[in-house]
């Protein structure tokens, strides 16, 4: 095993890595160095020979410019007098030219050529120092979905919306270049390079300093734990990129702990590094952190917070990772012997409340029952699996919750997956009443972990989010076949055809659909948001975030209540999922407001406390004030 300079360093298990070879890989891809010209940087070990092959605007091929051998698999060169808006592919050993995986711009997708582009945005924010992490509110948007035009800019409209609705971040889902004109996200190959369909560098750049402008936090949803297929070219230029000695979803694993491991770990740190640094973003939103696969020390989710926060001084900066393990250790710090992360997706919730009001039971939901009691537990723990057995897993899954700080917990009641993921895509309200997404909303939102919601989810949008790609034909035809096969094992949509995602239509349907916010049978649920979060931000007893300060339990077999206590009572939030509850409740209890006022769409026109007595007829919520 060599070093990224050429030194030799004896070779190592992986556990056993020489952390110091980590710094010390050279800076890859194209940039402009001033008075000097463009500079490049390849790393193609095993290969004899790298040329640049410039394109002009038309995207024609014209000169190729060599790079000179540096040794140890780095060929380097610079043209002179040259900048920003230079085109360009890369070519290896006389072959065909294609672009490079270190690119900064794709403007013609992943298949066209690269472009060499500086960060010389004219920024506003010099002010902004970031969001409170223990009191965010977390907004996720699929860019290309999210408006009628798909883009950046057409976003920035809408941020004055989203802060009024109580809103403090922006999740944006993947921006890497994918293949085509319409996908997830989740299909990126060019990790540096906005996609060019929602506006490229320049439009993300103008939506984060709008955005700051609001005073709303940016995330960005980054995936590392696999590239996409359509358009992935890092093996045409090493096969270190990948190893066989770990395997994923989605085939042999990103190489983050074998030989070159220095250099694709390194892919992933300068990745990191631009969407603080470059693009002033809060944070990241990591993609199943759990397949990252990484057997050395320091493991590199604990290098992705360090390079992160390290590329923003005095800025509050955030990582949370999607990670079905149920592990406390991705957010103890590094001292502590965990990983250092801010947060972590915790999906027990969203199964427990789906499993009790739409009775979902196949899949993953097998392993959950949806009682009073369970859920109970979860709101009490943050999560429900601490050690026990999961059917669905096989084996033994979590570790107890009890020692990580509430708010590191994201909880949701619908999600890009779970909504996408499903056969037709279809959001939360098609499966549940209009009176059951409302009593599911207030005690979601007025609950002590971090609340996510999924765009539109504040006025129950009845647009679907299906699962939709704009890969190559014969890809693309792989894709359809195997979603529908995936669909053809559940009851629940046997005899309907599954969308075809690579059909326009698939696509066009996802879209958000604005106007139906102002509808009556929506603008209540809005109405009933704003004032939940409002509740949530500035209630003295849902301000206190420590575990001892709340509790939560069953009352009888089809109601739960979540108490949270502060410096002068309490809230109880109670939640009745079906049937007729009534409740006792403490002299001089208050009722705050109850998701069936008619303000916010319900139908019922008496009040629901009367006399100290709780009577709410399922499915409702209340919350109740409760003073010492």
């Amino acid at each position: 095993m060599t070093s990224a300079r050429g030194g030799r360093v004896d070779k190592k298990e992986p556990m056993e890595r020489a952390e110091e070879t980590r710094s010390e890989v050279p800076r890859l891809g194209a940039w402009v160095e001033p008075g000097q010209g463009v500079r490049w940087r390849v790393w193609a070990p095993g290969h004899q020979k790298v040329e640049v092959v410039l394109h002009g605007q038309d995207e024609q091929p014209g000169d190729a410019l060599p790079l000179v051998d540096e040794g140890q698999g780095f060929f380097s060169t610079t043209l002179a007098g040259q900048g920003a808006g230079v085109r360009y592919k890369l070519r290896v050993d006389g072959g065909v030219p294609f672009p490079d995986p270190w690119s900064r711009s794709q403007p013609q997708g992943v298949h066209g050529p690269s472009e060499v582009v500086v960060p010389d945005f004219a920024w506003t924010d010099a002010g902004w120092k970031g969001v409170d992490p223990e009191a965010q509110v977390i907004y996720e948007v699929h860019v290309g979905t999210a408006t009628p035009e798909g883009t950046f800019e057409a976003l920035i409209p809408r941020l004055r919306s989203f802060k009024d609705l109580g809103v403090t971040t922006l999740e944006l889902l993947p921006l890497a270049s994918f293949p085509g004109a319409r996908n997830w996200g989740y299909d990126g190959v060019d990790l540096f390079a906005p996609q060019a369909t929602y506006g490229g560098p320049q439009g993300l750049r103008r939506l984060v300093d709008a955005a700051h402008a609001e005073g709303l936090a940016v995330l960005i949803d980054a995936v590392y734990n696999h590239f996409g297929p359509d358009g992935n070219y890092l093996s045409c230029y090493s096969p270190h990129y990948f190893t066989n000695r770990h395997h994923t979803p989605w085939g042999d694993a990103v190489n983050y702990d074998g030989e070159g491991s220095e250099v694709v770990r390194q892919l992933v740190l300068t990745n990191v590094e631009m969407w603080i640094r470059d693009y002033h973003a809060d944070g990241l939103r990591l993609d199943a952190a759990h397949a990252i696969v990484d057997e050395g020390k320091p493991h590199l989710l604990t290098e992705i917070v360090e390079r992160a926060r390290a590329a923003a001084p005095g800025r509050r900066v955030v990582v949370i990772a999607e990670d079905d393990r149920n592990d406390t250790r991705l957010v103890r710090s590094p001292a502590q012997g965990g990983l250092g992360l801010d947060g972590v997706w915790a999906d027990d919730f969203h199964h427990q409340m789906r499993r009790a009001f739409a009775g979902d039971n196949e899949g993953y939901y097998a392993d959950y029952t949806g009682s009073m009691e369970d859920l109970a537990r979860t709101l009490r723990q943050g999560w429900f699996y601490e050690g026990q057995v999961s059917q669905v897993h096989g084996h033994a899954r979590g570790t107890p919750a009890k020692d990580a700080e509430p708010w590191r917990f994201v909880h949701c009641i619908q999600n890009h997956d779970q909504v996408g993921n499903r056969a037709h895509g279809e959001r939360l309200g098609a499966d549940v009443s209009p009176a059951a997404f409302r009593a599911m909303s207030t005690l979601f939102l007025l609950a002590p972990y971090t609340p996510l919601l999924f765009m539109g989810q504040e006025w129950n949008a009845s647009t679907p989010f299906i699962y939709f790609t704009d890969h190559n034909a014969e890809l693309g035809r792989l894709v359809t076949e195997g979603r529908r096969k995936e669909f053809a094992g559940f009851k629940r949509f046997a005899g309907s055809e599954v969308p075809d995602p690579q059909a326009v239509e698939t696509f066009t349907r996802s879209k958000l659909d604005w106007s139906e916010a102002e509808r009556p049978a929506h603008a209540g649920v809005r109405a009933l948001y704003r004032e939940l979060l409002r509740l949530r931000a500035t209630d003295a007893s849902l301000r206190e975030r420590r575990r001892e300060h709340f509790d939560a339990r069953p009352l009888g077999k089809d109601a739960v209540v979540l108490e949270r206590r502060g410096p002068s009572g309490a809230l109880h939030v109670i939640l009745n999922v079906r049937g007729s509850l009534e409740h006792r409740l403490p002299a001089g209890a208050e009722l705050v407001l109850w998701s069936e006022a008619p303000r916010f769409g319900g139908t019922s026109q008496e009040e629901p406390l009367r006399s100290g007595m709780l009577r709410l007829e399922g499915p409702a919520a209340a919350v109740i004030r409760v003073t010492r």
